[in-house]
C-alpha cells in the first residue's frame, strides 16, 4: 500500500487577489504583472548566480545551434563541445539560484532545485563529455557506437547524474543520500534487491502486450539503445552497461532523487505518477526515424512500453524507502531484454 497522500491535506487555497498577482520573491511587495518576477535580480538571494545562469544558457544554446548549423567544418566540434559545457553551468546555476529563492521563502517542504532542471543540466555536460572521450577511443580503434562506446556514454552519464546530485542537492542540505534511498549494500538492502527483482518477469509481461497492440497500429520496430553484438564480449559488455551501471545511475536519479522531491511536496500518489511519466519521457528524447510517422510510433511505443515498469519502480521504492529494491527489479529487468535480444540475433528472429 503506498501512503496517504499528505498532499491532499493542505492548507486551503487563498483567494484570487483582484490586484493582481504576488512577487514570488518578495510577498510583501505591491502586485506586479504576471511573470514580471521572473527575470528580475531584485529581491534575489545570488542576483550573481541568478545573472550567470540566464546568461550562460543563452550563449550556451546559441553556440550548439551555430555549431550544428556550421555542419561538418573544422570549428564544429570545438564550438559544439564550447556551447554544451556554457550551456551545462547555467542550467547549473540556474537550479543553484532557484534553490536558494525555495530555501528562503519556505514555501516548499523540499528547498533544492527542481528535478526537471538537473536533469536538464545532465544533458549538456553529458554529451560534452562523451564527445571529448570520443577522441582518443577513436585513436585506439575503438567504435564508439559499438558496446565498449555504449559503455563509456552510460558510464560517462552516471557519473554526471551522481556529481550533480552532490553538488546540488546534497551539498546544499536539500537532500542526503540516505533521505533519496541510498544505503550501504548489506545483508537486508541484497534482500530486498532479490525482491525487487523478483518483480521482474511479471513486469516483462505486463509490457509485452502494450508493446503488441502498439506494433501493431505502427508497423515500426524499436532500435534498442545497447543493440545485441552477436559476441560473448559485446553481451558481457552490454550487461554491464545496461543492468549494472544503467540502473543505478537512474535509480539516483529518477527514484532516489525526483520521487522523493515530488513526494515531500505533492504526496506519494502524484510523486509516483509524476516520476515514471518523467522516467518515460527521458526514454524517447533521442528517438529518431526517416518520417514523421516513423518517429511518432517510436515514440509512443517506447513511452507506453516504459510506463508500467516506471509506475512499479516507483511503487517500490515508495513502499521500502530504500534504492534497492527499484534497483533490483531495474537491473534484471534490463539484463532479461539485453539477453533476449541477444538470443533473437544468434537465431536469426
Amino acid at each position: 500500500m503506498i501512503p496517504s497522500d499528505p498532499g491532499d491535506s493542505t492548507l486551503p487555497a487563498m483567494p484570487p487577489d483582484p490586484a493582481g498577482p504576488v512577487d514570488p520573491v518578495d510577498p510583501g511587495k505591491a502586485p506586479a504583472r504576471p511573470g514580471a518576477s521572473t527575470f528580475t535580480i531584485e529581491g534575489r538571494q545570488a542576483p550573481a548566480l541568478f545573472v550567470v545562469g540566464w546568461l550562460a544558457t543563452i550563449v550556451g544554446l546559441g553556440a550548439v545551434l551555430v555549431a550544428v548549423l556550421a555542419g561538418a567544418s573544422a570549428a564544429s566540434p570545438i564550438l559544439l563541445v564550447a556551447g554544451l559545457v556554457i550551456l551545462s553551468i547555467g542550467l547549473m546555476a540556474g537550479a543553484g539560484s532557484q534553490g536558494l529563492e525555495r530555501r528562503a521563502r519556505a514555501a516548499t517542504v523540499y528547498t533544492g532545485p527542481s528535478p526537471l532542471l538537473v536533469f536538464a543540466a545532465s544533458v549538456p555536460a553529458s554529451l560534452a563529455a562523451v564527445i571529448v572521450l570520443s577522441v582518443p577511443m577513436g585513436l585506439l580503434g575503438i567504435d564508439v557506437r559499438g558496446p565498449v562506446g555504449a559503455l563509456v556514454s552510460v558510464a560517462t552519464q552516471a557519473l554526471v547524474y551522481a556529481a550533480l546530485l552532490r553538488l546540488l542537492v546534497v551539498d546544499v542540505g536539500a537532500l542526503t543520500w540516505a533521505g533519496m534511498g541510498l544505503r550501504r549494500p548489506d545483508r537486508s538492502a541484497l534482500v530486498e534487491f532479490a525482491g525487487g527483482a523478483m518483480w521482474a518477469v511479471p513486469v516483462i509481461f505486463l509490457t509485452i502486450p502494450v508493446a503488441a497492440i502498439l506494433g501493431a497500429i505502427f508497423p515500426v520496430t524499436p532500435v534498442s539503445p545497447l543493440p545485441a553484438s552477436g559476441t560473448t564480449i559485446g553481451l558481457a559488455v552490454n550487461l554491464l552497461a545496461g543492468a549494472v551501471i544503467a540502473p543505478i545511475g537512474e535509480e539516483l536519479l529518477f527514484r532516489g532523487f525526483a520521487t522523493t522531491a515530488w513526494a515531500q511536496d505533492l504526496g506519494p500518489r502524484r510523486a509516483l505518477i509524476r516520476g515514471a511519466l518523467f522516467f518515460a519521457v527521458v526514454h524517447i528524447l533521442n528517438i529518431s526515424a526517416g518520417t514523421a510517422g516513423d518517429a511518432l510510433g517510436l515514440i509512443l511505443i517506447g513511452f507506453a512500453s516504459r510506463v508500467p515498469v516506471a509506475l512499479v519502480l516507483g511503487w517500490l521504492f515508495l513502499k521500502r524507502r530504500s534504492i534497492w529494491a527499484p534497483l533490483g527489479l531495474h537491473a534484471t529487468f534490463n539484463a532479461i531484454l539485453i539477453v533476449l535480444s541477444e538470443v533473437a540475433l544468434r537465431n536469426g528472429i
